[in-house]
């Protein structure tokens, strides 16, 4: 019931929090997003696709525009990376001689137009480059940010290593006509000022000789986007599946460019070896993919560059066992690198998706009726991320994030004794813990550990600090040891957010146990 409670607290916090006021445009200042004052401007996105077979942005024939638009804002989102096929600009035909009306019932899905003209009969009739105009206005109206994605090239579902368009030189890729179609979309957005990036392709793939037709190819459609509009920052995917930016360490390529280029990576469960977080120890696990992650991409940041996480998720039902664990492990590391980001995905249902009409997304954060969040937990969870942490023009805050919730530990002032508990982190108290000291303060109050598990953490003024040590792989355990040798850990009492002392789990290779009640990411 106390949980329930809190997420409730929680829907109705994040129904009022505002848009941070950014002014643009967007470029980068090291590894940083900055605003043109300089200051830092985190980009906390969901993505929206408006890339299949419709190319109509989802959604639109359950709910206005306008009403979708103002529920990315009530969720915390501040960004949306929005997806489209090159054919959009390519081919004028299905820009802009085909309607809305005319792409849904050529496809059949005429339920799906019926709902389009009784929610949003404003686009109804417009050619389709002129609907997905009207989204990005929208949004603008909204104070939400948008980054352009160049999904694929035709219109459809993405993505697989067969298909045609995986990469450059296949035979529904052609480099010159992808780069001139990047310089058309960036030309028609030059002056709409909400439109801060685009990123030129989606998870480049496949079986050809990847890094020398990535050197040979992305900086021209780089160049081609920035030539367009020298206002947006230029976002360069990787390669398998966009998992992959390794390459870079060794052999850099150069651009004409130095202040709007940014790179991004994607991070999903089955990212990395099959059944891997089932099948071994969750600490152990994730220590090791955050070693890949980092080898694989998130070096860039200890380099000068910005990195945007673009893509990440997982089933919202929390039937996925290995989804929820690497969650867990994804926020933390999420948090430590303060990264900018976008969860996939918006999506309640699709429109048509592979020959299946109105497929549920598991993974959408709003359920099929585009009204209703789909998993208020999953969202709080994303909370503990959606807020910069440091970077230009902020005061860097000190703050310890559990994962598993999206939570951050503070000060419990209800009691006659002080006790920590979970908070939002936007309200939560600084504060500080060093390794080698081991004591753990909360706004100038240490962590005085009980001698017994099960109960509360309570808060001193300094007589009694108890030392507090980081355990296992992923050094996400606060533990202690009581006067009698047992090694307790601090956890999370579910009935009202309270920290406690338990004893410490899943130390061993036991890949069954899951730890997420008891990681503390120490930022």
């Amino acid at each position: 019931m106390a949980r329930s409670f809190y997420l409730c607290i929680f829907l109705l916090f994040i129904t009022w929090i505002p848009i941070i006021s950014t002014s643009f445009p967007l470029s980068t200042n090291t590894r940083w997003i900055v605003d043109e004052k300089g200051q830092r401007a985190k980009l906390a996105c969901v993505n929206w696709p408006a890339h299949l077979q419709p190319a109509v942005a989802e959604g639109l024939s359950k709910q206005p525009l306008d009403s979708i638009s103002k529920k990315i804002v009530s969720m915390g989102f501040n960004c949306v990376r929005l997806t489209w096929p090159l054919d959009l600009t390519t081919n004028d035909t299905l820009a802009l001689k085909i309607t809305v009306k005319q792409s849904f019932e050529s496809l059949n899905l005429f339920d799906d137009a019926l709902g389009i003209q009784t929610h949003n009969p404003k686009i109804f009739n417009l050619p389709i480059f002129n609907a997905f105009q009207e989204v990005v206005s929208n949004l603008g109206q909204n104070g939400l940010m948008v980054i352009l994605d160049n999904h694929l090239t035709y219109p459809g579902w993405c993505c697989s290593d067969n298909d045609l368009d995986a990469f450059f030189g296949y035979p529904n890729f052609d480099p010159v006509i992808w780069a001139k179609g990047l310089g058309k979309m960036a030309t028609l957005f030059r002056n709409v000022t909400n439109v801060i990036g685009m990123s030129l392709r989606n998870e480049p793939r496949g079986t050809r000789d990847y890094p020398d037709l990535w050197f040979r190819f992305m900086p021209k459609g780089a160049e081609a986007v920035h030539a367009a509009n020298p206002e947006v920052l230029v976002i360069l995917s990787g390669i398998d599946f966009d998992t992959n930016l390794s390459f870079l360490r060794d052999r850099f390529f150069n651009v004409s460019f130095t202040d709007k280029l940014v790179f991004e990576q994607h991070w999903y469960s089955f990212s990395h070896e099959g059944g891997a977080w089932v099948k071994h120890n969750s600490n152990d696990i994730c220590a090791k993919i955050i070693g890949e992650v980092n080898h694989n991409g998130g070096f860039l940041l200890d380099r000068g560059f910005p990195l945007i996480l673009s893509e990440f998720g997982t089933d919202e039902r929390g039937v996925d066992v290995s989804g929820n664990r690497y969650m867990n492990c994804l926020v933390a590391w999420a948090a430590e690198k303060d990264l900018d980001w976008a969860v996939w995905a918006l999506t309640g249902d699709y429109y048509l998706r592979t020959g299946t009409k109105h497929m549920v997304e598991t993974y959408g954060v709003l359920d099929a009726t585009w009204k209703n969040v789909r998993n208020s937990t999953y969202l709080q969870k994303l909370s503990g991320i959606q807020h910069p942490f440091r970077g230009p023009g902020l005061q860097e805050k000190k703050i310890i994030l559990h994962p598993h919730t999206g939570l951050c530990v503070t000060n419990n002032h209800s009691g006659n004794v002080p006790t920590l508990r979970l908070e939002l982190c936007t309200k939560s108290e600084p504060s500080t813990f060093n390794p080698k000291e081991g004591i753990l303060w909360i706004n100038k109050m240490c962590v005085e550990t009980p001698d017994v598990a099960g109960q509360k953490v309570k808060l001193g003024v300094g007589t009694k600090c108890s030392k507090l040590g980081q355990i296992s792989a992923t050094k996400m355990h606060l533990s202690f040891k009581t006067s009698n040798g047992l090694l307790l850990c601090l956890d999370v009492d579910e009935r009202d957010n309270s920290i406690v002392a338990n004893p410490c789990k899943c130390l061993t290779k036991d890949a069954s146990c899951d730890p997420a009640s008891q990681w503390f990411k120490v930022l």
